[in-house]
């Protein structure tokens, strides 16, 4: 089997690369970071000018690509750059979800989002959900034509910039049950919703997100009602795929930065990294990282399948990719040494990424455990 690029995503890997080469480096980034965005607007737009956010829709939805390995393109070259800007939130969740349930006036939001000019955030997981999905207690309650939604969603990555939010609530059934989910897109400044914001350890910003008695209505409802959850899911599958890809990335940055410092740093007049135990530590880094892009193209070439076998490979490459990019990030900043953790250099952001990554969407023990139940079903 050919797992080469086509001419189409090679182009794309290509531009992609050069635009975040040239436009953004560790300074940048610490800027970016410490501003009170957490993004910046003029990145963005270039990613937009640039057909990224696109990418990641089908041609039916506005874009020109949308399948898994034009996720996996432009992710990992999002994850070897460390760019902080809400692409997997805004675009492959929130705007997944329009793209996937929304009717013709809800899906009008997606050119101006490929443009560049809308910001979304998925308003999902709860203080008590950990990586349950299926446990939703925010209510919504019919009361004429009113829908009141109350309650409160926790870690919602760019709530503070987003102009609407992809809200679930519960209108039936039991708190853990999959039936009875139904998804809203809430504008930002509807009464009753409040953002409480802080920074994110790996760069960009989240917020805790409180409905109190918000008021929607029927045509602010995605899809129908109750029946949210299975695009929900199919939605955090590919956004555990854009995830991987982003850590392969990341890794890739990691590992050349310190075969580059390996090369460089001399100890008895020569480099470090041509000693013997230095060179096997190394090798075992670059065995991991194929592991991982096997792993990476593998849930990407299976997003489109049926939901038992994609969930079962999207849990294979979160496992993996958890498990060798901690390795990979440790071998890093012990092969470094001290220069590591310092804030201006370039690792010391990549390695935050790589573990913290591992903690969104279930980390390896979560998915461990998912793929031996998915196996035996």
């Amino acid at each position: 089997m050919n797992f080469d690029l086509t001419e189409e995503r090679q182009m794309l890997q290509d531009s992609l690369r050069r635009y975040l080469r040239d436009k953004y480096d560790t300074a940048t980034r610490n800027a970016i970071l410490d501003s009170d965005t957490g993004m910046s607007s003029d990145i963005w737009n270039g990613l937009a000018e640039l057909g990224i956010i696109g990418a990641l829709f089908t041609e039916d939805e506005g874009g020109f690509g949308g399948a898994g390995f034009d996720l996996a393109v432009v992710f990992e070259e999002l994850g070897r750059a460390g760019v902080v800007e809400p692409m997997l939130d805004s675009a492959v969740l929130a705007g997944g979800l329009i793209a996937d349930l929304g009717n013709d006036d809800q899906k009008s939001h997606l050119e101006t989002l490929i443009g560049g000019g809308l910001q979304l955030a998925l308003a999902h997981g709860e203080p008590s959900s950990r990586y349950d999905y299926t446990r939703v207690d925010t209510t919504a309650v019919t009361k004429g034509d009113d829908i009141i939604l109350n309650g409160r969603k926790a870690v919602v990555v760019n709530a503070e910039a987003a102009d609407m939010l992809v809200v679930s609530a519960r209108e039936e059934g039991a708190v853990s049950e999959e039936d009875g989910i139904s998804l809203f897109l809430i504008p930002k400044d509807r009464a009753g919703l409040t953002v409480q914001g802080y920074a994110l350890l790996a760069g960009g910003r989240a917020a805790e997100v409180t409905l109190d008695d918000v008021i929607a209505r029927d045509a602010d409802r995605l899809g129908a009602a109750g029946k949210g959850y299975a695009a929900l899911e199919g939605r955090i599958a590919a956004a555990n795929v854009a995830l991987c890809a982003e850590t392969l990335g990341a890794m890739e940055s990691a590992v050349a930065l310190t075969r580059e410092y390996l090369m460089t740093r001399k100890q008895f007049g020569r480099p470090i990294g041509t000693f013997q135990a230095l060179a096997h530590r190394f090798s075992d880094l670059l065995i991991e990282m194929e592991q991982s892009r096997s792993a990476v193209i593998n849930a990407a070439g299976h997003l489109e399948t049926a939901r038992p076998e994609r969930e079962k490979q999207v849990s294979a490459a979160k496992n993996l990719l958890g498990r060798a990019g901690r390795l990979v990030a440790e071998e890093a900043i012990q092969m470094h040494g001290g220069i590591a953790m310092t804030q201006e250099y370039e690792l010391a952001h990549i390695a935050k990424r790589i573990v913290m990554a591992d903690h969104r969407f279930g980390d390896t023990d979560h998915h461990l455990e998912r793929f031996i139940k998915l196996s035996a079903a």
